[in-house]
């Protein structure tokens, strides 16, 4: 389409893109010439990446070269933030697959709780009792460690437990204040048709249950968009999160100390599945990158060998560690104006 001229004047759409909006271009082409300029506009945006955009190519480069590394059969989400706050998406692999959640859905328990914590039916320093039957023994997490029962905790402690050191006793405790059937109501309401956990003969008592890596990405964003929670229940969850006792062996791996304090990040792992989900946020504390990762099926190496794996030698965990460090360095310097979320400084003590 050749240039529109005015009279009087030297100028055709792309240079009215120059006046800097579609208001603008209105006011010189006419409305006959609006929905052309916005697609210049468009158009001209393309030609010229955002930082944010370049960030997106990165993370997609190395995302498709650590999992096809790695093997097995992955299911992720993965976007970062324009300026504007919107998330587009730099990996989107199978994210409506329905797949086994394992430890990455003790998320959805605690926004389960923290739910009923903002209605006022449950209080943080509400106390639970650690009975010996209720106890699983494990080796994760400390309750099985504690050799003394019964004993009485707050809810926040068991909250803390199930969400740093992903201790699974402390789901029991959570299903106390919050059973089966009523955590998956409030899920649903809250958009969730597939982050389920199972119901079992005890209704306070479940398995982890199912998802699918849109909708553990869309419980991080609305999380951070303030959409989930009350702004105290989604500090004190996102807190846990990028407290240094968290997750540190994939996403965190290869991060220092005050880097891993920029990433809120929950994994998951059973039989053949290692998954992990977060957020990282940018020098100055907005979610600028959600991430959501779900792997399982027979990666690299020998699988009975990687089945009974979980430690960062297992391919898939490694390559959420070298993807982690890469994540992080394409997007820390770029920003948005997504709510900002302050991090606690880190202090050291040696005692006393």
């Amino acid at each position: 389409m050749p240039p529109v001229l005015i009279p009087g004047m030297n100028l055709n759409r792309r240079s009215v893109f120059g006046l800097g909006t579609v208001a603008a271009a209105t006011a010189v082409l006419g409305s006959q010439g609006t929905a052309q300029a916005q697609e210049d506009a468009e158009a001209e945006v393309e030609r010229f990446p955002t930082t944010a955009d370049r960030s997106r190519k990165r993370v997609a480069q190395i995302y498709k070269r650590q999992t096809r590394r790695a093997r097995g059969t992955w299911s992720s989400l993965i976007t970062v933030a324009d300026l504007d706050g919107r998330a587009k998406a730099a990996v989107d692999e199978n994210a409506d697959a329905i797949v086994e959640a394992y430890s990455v859905n003790k998320i959805a328990v605690a926004v389960a709780v923290l739910d009923k914590v903002d209605r006022g039916l449950v209080r943080l320093d509400q106390t639970v009792t650690v009975s010996a039957d209720i106890v699983i023994q494990d080796t994760d997490g400390i309750f099985a460690l504690d050799g003394g029962y019964p004993s009485e905790v707050t809810v926040g402690h068991a909250l803390a437990n199930l969400l740093t050191v992903s201790d699974n006793t402390a789901v029991r405790l959570c299903g106390l204040v919050v059973p089966a059937l009523e955590l998956n109501e409030i899920l649903r309401a809250k958009g969730f048709v597939h982050t389920q956990v199972i119901p079992v003969a005890n209704p306070n008592r479940f398995f982890l249950g199912t998802t699918t890596a849109r909708e553990t990405h869309t419980m991080l964003q609305k999380l951070v968009d303030g959409e989930l929670l009350s702004a105290a229940s989604t500090a004190y969850l996102l807190n846990i999160l990028r407290a240094t006792s968290s997750f540190t062996d994939g996403v965190r791996l290869h991060l220092t100390t005050n880097e891993r304090l920029r990433v809120a990040t929950k994994a998951g792992w059973y039989e053949d599945g290692r998954n992990e989900a977060g957020v990282m946020f940018s020098a100055d504390n907005r979610a600028i990158l959600v991430y959501s990762m779900f792997a399982s099926g027979t990666f690299a190496g020998d699988k009975a060998v990687n089945d009974e794996d979980f430690s960062t030698t297992h391919p898939a965990v490694a390559a959420r560690a070298e993807l982690g460090r890469s994540m992080f360095d394409a997007v820390i310097k770029i920003t948005t104006t997504r709510p900002r979320h302050r991090a606690k400084v880190y202090r050291f003590f040696n005692g006393g």
